[in-house]
């Protein structure tokens, strides 16, 4: 299994319900938490996120949440 590259802690993000935003899901992209395609020739692939409601999002940049995209806290667990 390949190993992603990742940071810490989450990015606040603001986000607009209905709109689609790719996320990250390699941690090789330079527009953290966005996919900018740096994925390519890798295994992964970014995954498509449609909020429901507008506002302020926190996503994963360690890319170990289970709830991707979504910041779980797994970042501070040891």
């Amino acid at each position: 299994m390949q190993e992603t590259k990742s940071a810490t802690g989450p990015i606040p993000i603001e986000l607009t319900a209905g709109t689609t935003y790719y996320w990250c899901s390699c941690g090789r992209s330079k527009g953290q938490p966005f996919c900018d395609g740096s994925h390519k020739g890798t295994t992964y692939s970014p995954l498509a996120y449609t909020p429901e409601k507008s506002g302020i999002a926190y996503l994963c940049t360690c890319k170990k949440t289970a709830s991707a995209p979504l910041c779980d806290g797994s970042h501070a667990k040891a």
